[in-house]
């Protein structure tokens, strides 16, 4: 079994810096031994224009029998005879994604000593592999590959090339093409998918398989619209490793959500804070509602949105600098703080008092209105059960006293229904929902929320996309997070709003959130809704009839 890895390239960056990525040597043939036989490195071409690398793995039958792992899924060996003649040393199969991942470690992890940064640059990619299994054919071939910016061409194999009439093979020719991507992404991208289409795995799947499939995905399988297949296939179909791996993607994403570490979310889910603790942390909650009564508002920090975060400018975490900081260089205030400060700053003057967090993820805003004692009402929403657990682990709420308990709720819900329990308070917030859903199902949202619920007030904030050239690590054409179905301009999200706000007797005001550059606005756009005078009044009448 073999595939090949091509790139090209210019006199200024010659593709033959391909070996420097890979280390190996364009001028010689390297030979490595594996568990299961050996792995060759050979370059066809290389040249300034054009560098081929190629990786044939000669597999030894007779020692993947001896060590007892057969073909068999799980690591169980198959009949007698199949042991011995079967498909694997000829189709790419795990058995090559764990050549890769050895010969090509430091490639993989995106080291190169004599080319520092060299591993960070996209370039143009060429990966073919003339037999790969594809259980699910092309068709699922092109799932796995398109939403990671590869072009794919996913050709099925005949039986047989002299009667067609025999119909295709489960094999595919298969060809990758990226402009977009690294080297070690691309080769993380095979070492996931290749034993994921095969679909059976040379060895016995372990707990440590988790580890390796998180280190591989790290990037890109969080946000993959296939990931639980991805994760199924991966670890063999083992439910309760399936399970486990599962739950940890889902923090990553929370993680992302709410600029912190996997590590902190973890920890307030299964580490919930020592009793003698309890007291001080509610003495310094208690303080700051004190300050926030006095118009400070609470502090805390709000997710970035409702399912994903965004990404960030350069090497900080969703930041912008502000004219108000004392040394921008030092101090960059996160755009998701100034995001829920201009959400509480709405609120407050609206006059709300019983709110709602439509989409409320770990409860970072809920956590921040419970320090203000006007809000006397505030129920947080989401669709994720994991969020909500996690939320009401942040907010401490089995050991919440009463009085502060009776003010906050947390249930599930989805914003594509009408739900009776949402009907009835001052205000609503969705804080960067709406992107996340596909087009679409906005309508079922607009009704939902503006025609069911009908709060009084409305804040609904997501992106501009036309600040998305302000980020230096967003490659041009690209949403800022790989779940937003759809980024919009700021006349669009105007146009938006004015038609939902003229269907449901609103009246709509927008407020830039973020530094408002003179040519492509905020990161950030509001748009602040409230119930018109007439509509107010005729709701009235018709109530008092």
């Amino acid at each position: 079994m073999f595939l090949t890895i091509s790139t090209t390239g210019t006199p200024e960056r010659p593709a033959t810096d391909l070996g420097y990525l890979l280390h190996k040597h364009p001028d010689k043939a390297q030979a490595f031994s594996t568990s299961y036989g050996k792995a060759h490195v050979l370059y066809p071409e290389a040249g300034v224009e054009r560098c081929t690398a190629a990786l044939l793995l000669e597999v030894d039958a007779v020692a993947l029998v001896r060590r007892g792992k057969g073909k068999g899924r799980g690591g169980a060996p198959d009949a007698a005879l199949a042991q011995y003649v079967n498909d694997r040393p000829y189709a790419a199969s795990s058995l090559l994604a764990v050549a890769l991942s050895s010969v090509f470690s430091s490639a993989m992890s995106g080291r190169c000593t004599a080319r520092p940064d060299a591993p960070g640059e996209a370039r143009p990619l060429r990966v073919e592999i003339p037999a790969l299994p594809a259980r699910g054919g092309p068709d699922l071939v092109a799932k796995l590959f398109e939403p990671l910016g590869w072009t794919v061409t996913a050709e099925a194999v005949p039986l047989d090339t002299q009667f067609l009439e025999w119909g295709a093979s489960r094999y595919v020719h298969l060809v990758l093409e990226s402009e977009s991507l690294t080297l070690a992404e691309a080769l993380r991208h095979l070492y996931v998918l290749l034993p994921v289409l095969d679909d059976a795995k040379h060895y016995w799947v372990s707990s440590d398989e988790v580890d390796k499939l998180l280190r591989a995905g790290e990037g890109w399988l969080p946000d993959h619209p296939e990931q639980k297949l991805i994760t199924s296939r991966y670890l063999s179909r083992r439910w309760s490793l399936t399970r486990q791996a599962m739950e940890r993607l889902e923090l990553v994403r929370l993680a992302e959500a709410d600029d912190s570490e996997v590590e902190e979310i973890d920890n307030a889910v299964e580490d919930p804070e020592e009793p003698g603790e309890t007291e001080a942390a509610d003495a310094a909650e208690a303080a700051e509602a004190t300050q926030g009564a006095e118009g400070t508002g609470g502090a805390g920090s709000r997710r970035q949105d409702g399912a994903a975060a965004e990404l960030a400018p350069a090497d900080s975490a969703d930041t912008v600098t502000t004219d108000a900081d004392p040394d921008p260089a030092d101090k960059p205030t996160p755009l998701a703080t100034l995001r829920r400060d201009a959400i509480i700053a709405a609120l407050k003057d609206s006059g709300a008092a019983r709110v709602l967090d439509l989409g409320c993820g770990q409860g970072q805003l809920v956590q921040a209105l419970l320090k203000d004692p006007r809000f006397t009402e505030i129920v947080g929403t989401d669709v994720s059960m994991r969020a909500l657990t996690i939320a009401s682990r942040r907010l401490k709420l089995d050991r919440m006293g009463e009085r502060q308990a009776s003010r906050v709720r947390l249930f599930q819900s989805s914003l594509a229904y009408t739900d009776n329990r949402l009907k009835g308070y001052d205000a609503a917030v969705l804080s960067e929902v709406i992107e996340h859903l596909d087009l679409p199902r906005l309508p079922a949202l607009e009704y939902a929320v503006f025609g069911s619920a009908r709060p009084r007030t409305v804040l609904v904030t997501t992106p501009n996309v036309e600040y998305n050239v302000r980020w230096e690590t967003l490659p041009a054409g690209h949403v800022r997070h790989g779940d937003h179905r759809f980024e919009w301009t700021r006349e669009e999200f105007r146009a938006w709003a004015a038609t939902v706000a003229e269907r449901h007797g609103y009246d709509v005001a927008f407020v830039p959130v973020g530094p408002d550059d003179p040519e492509v606005g905020p990161p950030t756009q509001m748009a602040v809704f409230s119930i018109s005078d007439i509509s107010d009044r005729n709701e009235k009448e018709a109530k008092a009839a």
